[in-house]
């Protein structure tokens, strides 16, 4: 069985923008939708209420909230298979065992509910943190209309290899190119004295023989996480002097996805996402796909 793409809502105009997003992120992958709204009314609803023949004022919201939103989907998508789930639960748990099962994980950048209140705050940083999938976060435009991409570029910040078999997954889905990035550093006593940087595409890169060894370094990073490049997918290298998050940050002004990946570290539970990731989250200008890394 295909494995859903699953989308929180709780309402908000966000989170119906996600729903507008992965609906069409559910087509492109032949794969069915998953609505998730999660809650602990029962929690502060009192156990009085368990015995009543009507249901608890939060929980119809919860139904009326999964229920509008599969009618966006479908208004969205009419064929797509659209499923709903509404959950007592700690919303942050509720997300992370759900993308156990889950091709990606959707979400809004903000909310009016704890579901994703605070989207990049506890819940949602702990959600990217810790999800087993791909973890997409609406960033960009702030109203209740998803925006088809149109620069048809993915921007990848090239680390580990997970995210970038994901990017060359998407791009393959969405016809798009890669601009599959590799930021370097040079020590700051190898940079000063340096002439006024150059402009390539956008980024600023110093030239000069004591920042050679560090570039080259980083294109080789490059040619060995893109030794494997469909033929289908078009693939633009390049190396760029500055600090990774900075570098990301400009590139997403014209792209319309931003994958960055996640490494677990093995002295502590779930995902660390790193200043790279926690900066782009806060800060694109675009949707930003969080990509697990298995080490």
């Amino acid at each position: 069985m295909d494995l859903p793409v699953v989308v929180g809502v709780d309402g908000s105009e966000s989170s119906l923008r996600a729903v507008d997003w992965a609906a069409d992120e559910a087509v492109l992958r032949g794969a069915p939708l998953r609505l998730v709204y999660a809650s602990l009314w029962e929690r502060y609803e009192g156990e009085s209420l368990t015995d009543d023949l009507t249901k608890p004022s939060d929980e119809l919201m919860a139904e009326d909230v999964v229920d509008v939103a599969a009618q966006r989907a479908h208004r969205r998508q009419p064929g797509l298979k659209v499923t709903t789930q509404i959950l007592p639960e700690e919303p942050e748990y509720a997300l992370v065992h759900e993308s156990r099962e889950a091709a990606a994980l959707v979400l809004g950048s903000r909310g009016r509910s704890g579901f994703v209140e605070m989207l990049l705050g506890s819940v949602g940083l702990t959600v990217a943190a810790q999800a087993h999938c791909p973890v997409i976060v609406l960033r960009g435009s702030h109203d209740n209309q998803v925006r088809t991409g149109s620069d048809g570029r993915i921007v990848l910040g090239v680390g580990g290899k997970e995210a970038v078999a994901f990017a060359l997954r998407e791009a393959a889905l969405r016809g798009a190119e890669v601009d599959a990035v590799r930021a370097w550093r040079a020590p700051a006593r190898e940079t000063t004295d340096h002439p006024p940087p150059d402009f390539v595409r956008g980024y600023p890169q110093l030239s000069g023989e004591p920042a050679r060894l560090h570039e080259q370094q980083a294109s080789d990073t490059l040619e060995e996480a893109l030794s494997e490049v469909p033929e289908k997918v078009r693939v633009h290298r390049q190396t760029v002097e500055g600090p990774a998050r900075q570098v990301l940050l400009a590139a997403s002004h014209t792209a319309d996805l931003l994958v960055v990946g996640a490494r677990r570290n093995t002295g502590h539970l779930g995902l660390q996402l790193g200043r790279v990731a926690h900066g782009v989250l806060h800060h694109a200008a675009c949707p930003v796909a969080v990509v697990p890394e298995r080490t």
